[in-house]
């Protein structure tokens, strides 16, 4: 029996879909057609199916190198990166139980918050 998967984004991750679907409403508004936030949003929509399909989809990142933050705030003893388009990112945490699984997005950012959050340095 397959359990059921859900997908629920989190604080910033929510907050950032949010920004970029009123961007995205505006420039349907003003006839703008295939912009940077138009197929950013449909990368996370298709990212998001993907997830709901398998929630092993992203590339699962070792414990040593899940931020402290993702820890305390929201208990993530398991963090997965998908790459969206234009290099951007979308973090998530897998939790189940009996019944179903829950993945919960954490962060959806560029390459440079990317980096930033992870420590990675340009040389």
């Amino acid at each position: 029996m397959n359990k059921p998967v859900r997908v629920i984004l989190l604080d910033n991750a929510d907050a950032e879909y949010k920004r970029l679907n009123e961007i995205v409403g505006q420039q349907l508004k003003e006839n703008k057609e295939n912009t940077e936030e138009m197929q950013l949003l449909r990368s996370i929509k298709q990212k998001t199916e993907f997830v709901k399909a398998n929630p092993f989809y992203g590339n699962n990142l070792p414990k040593v190198l899940i931020p402290e933050e993702y820890i305390l705030k929201y208990k993530a003893d398991n963090l997965w990166r998908v790459e969206l388009i234009n290099y951007w990112r979308m973090l998530y945490t897998i939790k189940g139980d009996q019944v179903e699984i829950i993945c919960f997005v954490l962060d959806i950012m560029d390459h440079k918050g990317y980096d930033k959050k992870f420590g990675y340095k340009k040389r």
